[in-house]
């Protein structure tokens, strides 16, 4: 794989990356349904008759044992993403569940089975843990007010329904999956949720005949486990960050300088010698070039005039082969130098590879 192919390669796979990292920015809303499990509602319980003009005659107290079956829950939300994975936001929700079995304190199994509901407003943080997964987890938590509602609580000694507020707070964890791909900005969600206020005070004071009233007086537990599905829109989602631009690769630049070794106090050409002259002929015709210069070099284990002989016939031998291999003759420039510019210097008389040489230059 050539390295173009591996850039383009890499930008490509990390689109779906980018596009999944983007925190939640500016306003969102939310909507979410699912069940709720509200765990027993057990609480002190009284209740009195009263005859007129005030002689309590039947008195019944304990702790009413209640339990619930699963219903269903909703809640909608309004929030603000500060792009940095925090979240806040405000919520109406509402849940309801009927009672499965009860036991009241003076008072025989009814048929009659109430409902317990319960909807407030909550005030709620959140955080979005990015890690570059398919989905967002997110924790939260969120303080408020609830109304906690008795209906049809005949059989509790609440002839008609009753309303108590009190404070109330929640936990939440969820995870997000991201369907920016089909709508930029919305995303499904899956929550857990543990939802409570303070124990409300039901109270109730009805006449069961014309000379005797009933009180009744119950203080349930609420609190309640919810899961539920929904959906979340990022009313601005910014634009993912443009991709990469990838540099197309700029080919190796051909070398304008060549350098062909010689055997010591030798001439002829080896078969690597031959092969970095035909490189430098094929750059010739590649490259601007006016003149190709050929400088032969000798080392200092010989005496002056003789290295001066030695590479002059070394550059020539070059300068044959450029020839042979296609090289008009008048664009090639011979110097021969001698033992004068070695190109790593030594004592006199040293044999140094490196200094029998040959360069080729191309201008």
């Amino acid at each position: 794989m050539t390295l173009r192919k591996a850039a383009l390669a890499a930008t490509i796979l990390s689109l779906p990356l980018a596009a999944q990292a983007q925190p939640v920015t500016g306003l969102y809303v939310g909507a979410g349904v699912g069940a709720n499990f509200r765990l027993d509602a057990d609480g002190d319980y009284s209740r009195s008759l009263v005859a007129t003009p005030g002689r309590v005659t039947n008195t019944a107290t304990g702790r009413a044992q209640v339990s619930t079956d699963p219903n269903i829950m909703g809640l909608f939300s309004l929030g603000w993403g500060f792009g940095n994975g925090l979240r806040a936001e405000i919520e109406g929700n509402y849940r309801t569940n009927q009672v499965d079995s009860a036991t009241i304190p003076g008072r025989p199994r009814s048929s009659s089975s109430p409902w317990l509901n319960t909807y407030g407003a909550m005030v709620n943080v959140l955080y979005d843990f990015r890690m570059g997964w398919p989905v967002v987890p997110y924790i939260g938590a969120g303080v408020g007010y609830g109304w906690n509602e008795i209906e049809k609580g005949a059989s509790f000694g609440f002839p008609s329904t009753q309303t108590k507020g009190e404070f109330a707070y929640q936990g939440i964890l969820g995870v997000a999956y991201e369907l920016g791909s089909m709508v930029p900005g919305l995303a499904l969600t899956l929550e857990g949720r543990y939802y409570a206020t303070l124990d409300p005070s039901f109270k109730d004071a009805s006449r069961v005949s014309p000379t005797v009233s009933q009180q009744s007086y119950w203080k349930p537990k609420n609190e309640n486990v919810s899961a539920l599905i929904g959906l979340r829109y990022a009313l601005y989602t910014p634009a993912p960050p443009p991709a990469p631009v990838v540099a197309p690769v700029a080919a190796p630049a051909l070398a304008r300088t060549y350098l062909v070794f010689f055997d010591w106090d030798k001439y002829n050409l080896t078969e690597r010698a031959r092969q970095i002259i035909g490189e430098a002929a094929g750059a010739s015709r590649k490259v601007q070039t006016t003149r190709i210069e050929v400088a032969g070099h000798a080392d200092r284990s010989g005496t002056p005039a003789y290295n001066q002989r030695l590479s002059q016939r070394r550059a020539d031998a070059v300068a044959a082969e450029l020839v042979r291999q296609g090289i008009a003759r008048n664009e090639i420039a011979v110097s021969a130098f001698g033992e004068t510019r070695p190109l790593v210097p030594t004592a006199d008389g040293v044999r140094e590879p490196q200094n029998r040489r040959v360069e080729i230059v191309l201008k």
